[in-house]
């Protein structure tokens, strides 16, 4: 039975953009922490440049999902080719190590210097047999290599970096004990914990400890005038 009112045609409403809008409060107010390392006693730090957010204002976040961090890495340090010599038609090529070694890596280094227990420590070791300038030197190359930022280093660090120092390039290994002594005098349990940590500042090193004469040149070649140079043991008597 036909009906006696006429229908309109049916018509297909087109979708209306959305007018309401995803505050961004919830990302503004999001903290970017640094990097997760388990051997840094985290703390309210400045965030470093090398951070940055990345959302993605997409519905179909959830089935692509993306990182909301990355991290901004400094490219790897390259090798170059010098020329060394040259004799009439033949010419001697030599490898130039490409430093990793930053300004602000020589900052940490120097702000841990004023640390009041380092100082002492410093001031105690008078025979330079654990703190000479090579060693110290070699704490800033491995500064260079754990890769924290250089606001997270801190006093263990320190301590750390110096007795693997002195485990690479010291033929007599008794001289880094003193580090336990100064640290802990005699009590023993503490000693396990600092080796943990000792593995833990390798692992982030990637296993690279050993540090060339001539880089140990160029750290010190950076502040030449600096008083930590002066430490040197062959000076002695």
């Amino acid at each position: 039975m036909a009906s006696g009112q006429a229908h309109p045609p049916f018509e297909e409403e087109s979708p209306q953009p959305s007018t309401s809008v995803q505050s961004p409060q919830g990302v503004a107010d999001d903290e970017v922490p640094g990097p997760s390392v388990p051997w840094v006693d985290p703390s309210p730090q400045p965030q470093s440049l090398g951070m940055k957010k990345k959302r993605e204002w997409s519905d179909e976040s959830e089935e692509e999902p993306e990182e909301e961090l990355e991290l901004e890495r400094t490219p790897e340090p390259k090798d170059t080719w010098v020329v060394e010599m040259l004799c009439g038609l033949k010419m001697k090529l030599m490898r130039k190590r490409a430093s990793s070694v930053l300004p602000e890596h020589h900052e940490a280094f120097n702000r841990l210097l004023e640390d009041p227990v380092i100082q002492k420590f410093l001031a105690w070791d008078k025979d330079l047999r654990v703190s000479d300038k090579y060693l110290l030197a070699m704490v800033i190359a491995y500064f260079s290599r754990a890769g924290l930022f250089s606001w997270q280093y801190q006093r263990i660090h320190f301590f750390l970096a110096l007795y693997l120092a002195s485990d690479m390039e010291e033929d007599n290994q008794a001289p880094k004990q003193d580090i336990f002594s100064f640290l802990y005098g005699k009590d023993y349990s503490q000693r396990p914990l600092f080796h943990k940590l000792r593995y833990q500042l390798i692992c982030s090193m990637r296993w690279r400890t050993w540090v060339s004469p001539e880089e140990m040149e160029e750290i010190q070649a950076y502040d030449p005038e600096h008083w930590v140079w002066a430490r040197d043991r062959t000076l002695i008597s």
